[in-house]
């Protein structure tokens, strides 16, 4: 492109100073830049559709890293999922054997206090009865009882 503007400036030179200059000199000169024009541009656009390829590739490496990445997220949170989910359940063992072992153990202290209850009932009567036995002999023999 140089050598065709210092090109131009040489026959734009002598068309001012030469009148019997020919412009179809000129027109030659214009054709040629054109040509040069449409060989920039051409190589401009092989250029863009390289880059464009370049950043179609870049964007498939950074899909498929943001893929990898996002797919070891998503096994970690299952392998999370999957801990969490076996403490739970270990925890709800323990508790659900905990909460039988506790009502086992209040139904036996509910036998243990009937039958403590019971048996003072028993023990009540007895020495009621023989209260009033002691009572009877008492009145019976006629002795007055010192309290």
């Amino acid at each position: 492109m140089e050598a065709l503007l210092s090109q131009f400036t040489f026959l734009s030179d002598q068309a001012l100073q030469d009148k019997n200059f020919d412009p179809s000199a000129m027109e030659d000169l214009m054709k040629l830049f054109e040509l040069e024009s449409y060989k920039a541009w051409a190589a401009m656009e092989l250029e863009h559709e390289e880059q464009v390829k370049q950043t179609e590739i870049t964007m498939q490496e950074a899909e498929d890293y943001l893929d990898s990445v996002m797919e070891t997220a998503m096994d970690e949170f299952r392998r999370f999922e999957e801990e969490t989910e076996r403490d739970s359940k270990d925890e709800l063992d323990g508790l659900e054997d905990a909460a039988d072992k506790t009502r086992k153990m209040g139904n036996l202290m509910e036998k243990g206090a009937m039958i403590a209850s019971k048996l003072y009932v028993e023990a009540a009567m007895k020495s009621a009865t023989a209260a009033m036995k002691s009572a009877f002999k008492g009145l019976s023999t006629n002795k007055v009882h010192p309290s």
